[in-house]
């Protein structure tokens, strides 16, 4: 069973910007499609966007369409999001996950076999 680890979690004000990276720990496996998601308190765990294996096909929720950027760096096996002009809403512990075998791209967590434990990001007004 693969561990996710993400960093760059934080505290920021609105219209900020913050970096999150996401990579398995101990042994390399290859990781399919990559995906961000996020829980903000008392509310379900929702879709932020995913990669595809290539990075060339991107899907992404409509709440953050234009401000956050999913890419991958493969030699690395390491996933990131770049989250931009970033709003208190976007306040939430944000999970990255990775799909083991190839399978369709999807916003659907259930498709989604390895998480991580999550990292804070707090966006103040």
């Amino acid at each position: 069973q693969v561990q996710l680890v993400e960093s760059g979690g934080g505290l920021v004000q609105t219209g900020g910007s913050l970096r999150l990276s996401c990579a398995p720990s101990g042994r390399t496996f290859t990781l399919f499609a990559m995906g961000w998601f996020r829980q903000a308190p008392g509310k379900e765990r929702e879709f932020v966007g995913a990669t595809s294996l290539s990075g060339r096909i991107t899907l992404y929720a409509d709440s953050v369409k234009g401000r956050f950027t999913i890419s991958r760096e493969n030699a690395k096996n390491t996933v990131y999001l770049e989250s931009n002009s970033l709003k208190p809403e976007d306040t939430a512990v944000y999970y990255c996950a990775a799909q083991m075998s190839p399978q369709a791209l999807t916003a659907s967590a259930h498709e989604y076999n390895a998480w991580g434990q999550g990292t804070q990001v707090t966006v103040s007004s």
